[in-house]
């Protein structure tokens, strides 16, 4: 039996289950074992996914990001997951200003630790694409893990179940799989004010707050809405709170540039937990 120390975050209510890898030194194959059994709400600590802050994996960064969706399956890249090990990675002897990668893509996060909020910048994305699933409109695109957006009515966020049942049938849509994707329900509240319901591939269900779903929806929206000019910054309102989405879009090459995800980052409770 293995003990594992962890800290608990939140980032505007996608929470997670953190820990330093750098000392446990858990494989992946363990980690992938034990995240489905952390992340249960009611046989475990409870989370949409588990964290781990690893020693850098190639050059130039300060560290390697993990993540693990609640099932142990490989989610690529994870918003609201980045800025809170950011904010974990800060009281454990780095910089507020940081370099991680995931994968083979690299992060840079900006810590404010009096105010607890993180902004984490993205490398550029590609503009997105327009498909039509079982006679419905989507938009697909990839924030560093897949997501497809449909624009819906206000009144449709507040129908989980419908929402729910939705997102489970496009998550695995025989067009997107594999791999799958994160589905993500928006409205339009104002010019770059956005409303947000994300289905997450992983969890299997609706989460507070996607943060990779929150860039995905804003450069949706300004795809969407085709709205002229540079420069954007997108209030993004979650069921965990508010996270701002801020982008360039550079129509000579049709691609989004420095891209941000800003917003909240908390410590919740901190333990150790037996597997």
């Amino acid at each position: 039996m293995a003990q594992i120390k962890f800290q608990k975050m939140e980032g505007a209510g996608n929470d997670f289950v953190v820990i330093d890898n750098r000392e446990a030194q858990f494989s992946l194959e363990e980690i992938i074992a034990f995240t489905p059994k952390l992340c249960d709400r009611r046989f475990g600590i409870g989370a949409d996914g588990l964290m781990a802050l690893e020693n850098p994996s190639i050059d130039n960064v300060d560290y390697t990001m993990l993540y693990r969706n609640a099932d142990g399956s490989d989610a690529g890249m994870c918003g609201n997951g980045s800025r809170c090990l950011a904010l974990f990675a800060a009281t454990r002897g780095f910089n507020s200003s940081q370099i991680f990668n995931v994968h083979n893509s690299i992060y840079k996060a900006e810590v404010e630790l009096d105010h607890q909020r993180v902004s984490v910048g993205f490398p550029d994305v590609k503009a997105p694409v327009s498909l039509e699933l079982d006679k419905t409109k989507f938009i697909q695109v990839y924030t560093g893990t897949e997501h497809v957006v449909q624009f819906v009515d206000q009144s449709l966020l507040e129908d989980e179940k419908e929402l729910a049942n939705t997102g489970s049938k496009i998550r695995y849509h025989e067009i997107l799989n594999p791999p799958g994707t994160n589905v993500n329900f928006v409205s339009l509240i104002q010019k770059e004010a956005i409303e947000l319901q994300t289905y997450e591939r992983g969890v299997e269900g609706l989460t507070l707050a996607c943060g990779t779903g929150a860039i995905a929806s804003a450069i949706a929206t300004h795809f969407h809405e085709n709205t002229a000019g540079s420069s954007f910054n997108y209030s993004v309102k979650v069921k965990g709170g508010v996270l701002s989405v801020r982008f360039n879009f550079n129509k000579k090459e049709n691609i989004y540039q420095n891209i941000q995800l800003i917003g909240p980052a908390n410590f919740v409770f901190e333990g150790i937990v037996h597997v």
